[in-house]
């Protein structure tokens, strides 16, 4: 038997401390991937080919667009981005755990596409808070940051659908309870039980 990957959908509003937590988790759990996404948007300084993106152009990205290829997609400032079916389809065939960092919309459409995956929401304490961090990132205008506070209102109203909510309060603590995830999750009998065959001869 052999054992099935786990793909895990990790979603927050900005702000949320989502990008270092997944980053400090590639970390711990080091045969865990990132997933590769398609992109019509040219590579930048040092990207490469494959690793950070797969990089198409908007005619091919279209073809595989007809031809059902993705699990989701979606527009994001006049390029275009989308997760492969093949790609997850084959992480969990051969064993591979996947991260994918989505937005709501792009995770309640993958969840609608592709059976399996295991969903995980990034709360900040408060909104106060997320204010206060995203104030804090000083790279944001004064705009930008209350139209990402009006859409974190939005997006918190979808963490009702996801399998796991953390809320990231302390950082050490939500990485413990989103690492602790990924154990429970590799130990599920489905998953062991290759390995239990192997050790007892059953």
């Amino acid at each position: 038997m052999k054992r099935e990957g786990l793909i895990m959908i990790i979603s927050a509003p900005s702000g949320a401390g989502k990008t270092t937590l997944c980053h400090e988790l590639r970390k711990r759990f080091p045969a865990m991937r990132e997933s590769v996404s398609y992109t019509t948007r040219p590579p930048r300084s040092g990207e490469v080919d494959g690793e950070d993106y797969c990089f198409v152009s908007p005619e091919q990205f279209q073809a595989m667009v007809e031809e059902d290829a993705f699990a989701e997609w979606a527009e994001v400032h006049g390029n275009l981005y989308g997760t492969a079916l093949k790609t997850l389809e084959d992480a969990r065939k051969n064993g591979v755990d996947l991260l994918l960092d989505i937005d709501c919309q792009g995770a309640l459409t993958l969840k609608e596409r592709f059976e399996g995956g295991v969903y995980v929401f990034i709360l900040p304490p408060s909104m106060e808070e997320l204010r206060r961090r995203l104030e804090h990132r000083s790279s944001d205008s004064r705009e930008v940051i209350e139209r990402r506070i009006k859409r974190a209102s939005d997006e918190i109203k979808e963490a009702r659908w996801y399998d796991y909510i953390i809320i990231n309060d302390r950082f050490q603590d939500a990485f413990e309870e989103l690492s602790s995830i990924v154990l429970a999750q590799n130990h599920r009998t489905f998953r062991m039980m290759g390995q239990v065959a192997k050790l007892f001869d059953i």
